[in-house]
């Protein structure tokens, strides 16, 4: 079991950010999975960026790898594993391997509403095969993040309990999807409740809802890695206003039981650097 108790572990920032920094594009619907999919060299490198700016875990590049989605189905396991590989050539980390929501293979924007018109057995079903891969590829851990709705924690839920793996799940704090009164601490203690969870938590948000969402959870290690403060307005498919500095408010966040610390959307290695600096 990974121990969270000894200190907080850093994890890494944006892989698309990275690679689009670095030189790849990331415009179509396939995000990060495009260069996963065409030059994997470059998915280690930002990898290894990240372990040298100091992070503890290492997210794969499977966040919209999945099957049913736009990678035709008889290259997804490949892939799947190509990605838990990558993270673990770039040494030094441990590895999560990252399962999106179902949201995020459809690249509408329906991974920030969980609006998909599917019930928790279509779900389950849409999950299921994509996380036996992961947790047969050789990860530490699987990441579960970005869950945007109750009924897809649901689902995860059940999925994960046949599975009994380490892993963190992670919801997306601003979406519709938890816009009910406690809709959002009623999933946190769904996703905590759940065999094999070492720790649940918030991502993709905006940096200041990190902190009321962490208070609405139960007593257990958790997990914070919001988006830079900036804006993705899912239309256009651009990015819109300031960032600020995660490194912050991080020890405020492991002050509230956060045991994974790092950054999503737009957050760089200089970040990540800042966040384990922060947290030393």
């Amino acid at each position: 079991m990974i121990d969270l108790i000894t200190r907080p572990l850093v994890l890494d920032g944006g892989l698309g950010t990275l690679l689009e920094s670095r030189g790849n594009d990331v415009s179509s619907p396939l995000w990060s999975a495009r260069v996963l999919l065409d030059d994997p060299d470059e998915v280690r490198a930002a990898h290894a960026e990240f372990a040298g700016a100091g992070a503890d875990v290492l997210i794969t590049a499977s966040y919209q790898v999945g099957f049913g989605g736009p990678i035709p189905d008889a290259d997804v396991e490949t892939l799947l594993r190509r990605s838990v590989s990558l993270a673990r050539e770039a040494g030094g980390a441990l590895v999560a391997a990252s399962v999106g929501p179902i949201g995020a293979l459809r690249a509408d924007g329906s991974e920030y509403t969980g609006a998909y018109g599917l019930d928790v057995a279509q779900l389950r079903a849409r999950h299921h095969r994509r996380l036996a891969v992961l947790a047969d590829a050789g990860a530490d851990l699987l990441a579960v993040e970005t869950v945007p709705s109750p009924l897809e924690v649901e689902a995860l839920a059940i999925e994960l309990a046949d599975l009994q793996v380490p892993a963190f799940v992670s919801l997306s704090a601003d979406s519709v999807g938890f816009a009910a009164p406690d809709a959002l601490a009623g999933a946190l203690r769904t996703a905590a409740s759940i065999p094999g969870v070492i720790a649940v938590g918030v991502n993709c948000c905006a940096p200041e809802s990190v902190g009321p969402a962490l208070a609405e959870a139960p007593d257990v290690p958790l997990v914070a890695y919001p988006n830079t403060g900036e804006r993705w307005d899912a239309a256009t498919r651009t990015w819109h206003g300031g960032a600020v500095p995660l490194a912050d408010a991080a020890p405020t966040w492991v002050a509230a039981g956060a045991r994974l610390v790092g950054g999503c959307c737009r957050s760089t290695p200089a970040d990540i650097s800042a966040i384990a600096a922060a947290l030393r």
